[in-house]
This record gives C-alpha cells, structure tokens and sequence, in this order.
C-alpha cells in the first residue's frame, strides 16, 4: 500500500473512531449528567469532582473493553478542561464554554472554506475518495460536483452556527440544566443527520460524473501492429516464388 493511500486509510479510521456512535454518545453524556445533577444537589465543586471521577471511570471502562483509545483520551481531556473552566469562573455554566467555543471555531472555519470556495467537505471527501476525473481537472471546477460540496458544508456550518447560537442563549440566562439537554440533543443525533444529507447530496452529485474509459478489446486489436517483425508472410508472394523456381 502506497503512503498515500495509507494515510488515507488512517485518516478514515480516525473519523470513524472519533464518532463514538450511540454508544460513544451515551458515555460522553454521563458527566454531563452527574455535573448538572450533583451540583443542583451539592453545589459546584462536588459537581466538578464528580464529573472527573466519572469521566476517569468510563475512560478505564473503554480501555478494558478495548474500545477507541483516541475515544477514551479525548473524552477524559475534555471533561478535564471542562470542569477546569467552571472551577475558574466559579459557575457551573462555566462547564459548558469549552463545547460553545468548539461550535464557534469549527462553524467559522466551515465558513472561511465557503468563502474561499474549497468547501471543507470537498477538501476531505476528495482526499479519502478521490473523484474520477481527467488529469489535471480539479474537482472545485466542476460546478455541479463543488455545488453539492458546499451544501453538505453549509448544512455543517448550520449545525454548528445552531448549536452555538441555542447554547450561548442559554448560557446568558444561566439555565444550566437546559444547557446539558441542549448539549446532548444537539450532539450526535443532529450530527448524524447532517451527515446523512451531505452524503445523500453528495453521492448524488458523484453519479453524474463520467465513468473512466474502459479498454475496447477490438480497438486494441485493430491498433496493434499484425506483422511487427515481417513474419507473417504473402500467400501470393510465395507462389510467385515458387513459379519462379
């Protein structure tokens, strides 16, 4: 396998572990959960000890099932800055900034891809599944094929604009408990369906590009040369020697 699709390989597996799925999802929304429930109860500072201890626990749970270590590392780390930020500001809304500014940076680098016209979509659809196209044609210059990509990244850039924009309302009137529910049902659920549409658009789009040429047996017959090297030889020439003799 070459370097390159190598690289490939291992940036899809990537993707693929960092979805986490339902499963992932759940795990992810426990400390979430046990921070707004043990600091509607207890107060912020054992809202934030118990989210670590939980986020730690379900982190070894998903060592010793062999799950994602990349799931297990990221999903701890997060909690961890997280809970870091609530214990600086001194508020349990603080928890949730990191998630806010993580919708805010991925919707505007969505954006600048629009803006600069290599949708971010493309830009990764096209490095792990390049499109059949002549050489030297780039896929941002064919209209139809970058028309579905920007609207599968648009579709992105909503998710994200949407997110930021219910979250940041929420953290303003301090509603921490709507905060988690808002976090949660604006994760993976919404994200599967904008994954849905940019693949339905896409692969819709993917169709109507031209199949690459396929070898014609017959052309490739009639091209080749019958008699390279002078060995076939004329039946009439051969009589005509003969007679000769």
């Amino acid at each position: 396998m070459s370097s390159a699709n190598e690289l490939r390989e291992r940036t899809r597996q990537q993707m693929l572990d960092s979805l986490g799925g339902w499963s992932g999802t759940v795990i992810s929304a426990i400390p979430l959960v046990v921070f707004v429930a043990v600091n509607a109860v207890a107060g912020l500072w054992p809202a934030i000890w118990a989210s670590i201890a939980v986020a730690v626990l379900l982190a070894g749970y998903r060592l010793v099932r062999r799950q994602s270590l990349q799931q297990a590392v990221t999903g701890l780390f997060s909690v961890l800055v997280a809970a870091a930020i609530a214990a600086h500001t001194g508020q349990a809304r603080g928890y949730f900034l990191l998630g806010i500014a993580g919708s805010i940076l991925y919707g505007t680098v969505f954006a600048l891809s629009l803006i600069v016209r290599r949708p971010l979509v493309g830009l990764l659809w096209e490095f792990l599944d390049p499109a059949p196209l002549p050489d030297g044609q780039r896929w941002y210059r064919v209209g139809f094929l970058r028309r579905a990509y920007d609207l599968a990244t648009l579709a992105g850039l909503a998710m994200f604009a949407a997110r930021a924009v219910v979250q940041l309302s929420l953290f303003r009137d301090n509603r921490t408990g709507w905060l988690a529910v808002a976090r949660i049902v604006m994760g993976f659920p919404l994200y599967l369906a904008v994954l849905g549409f940019g693949f339905w658009v896409v692969r819709r789009a993917r169709q109507q590009l031209p199949a690459p040429a396929a070898a014609n047996p017959e052309t490739d017959a009639a091209d080749a040369d019958p008699d390279p090297a002078g060995a076939t030889s004329d039946p009439a020439g051969a009589e005509s020697s003969e007679e000769r003799e």
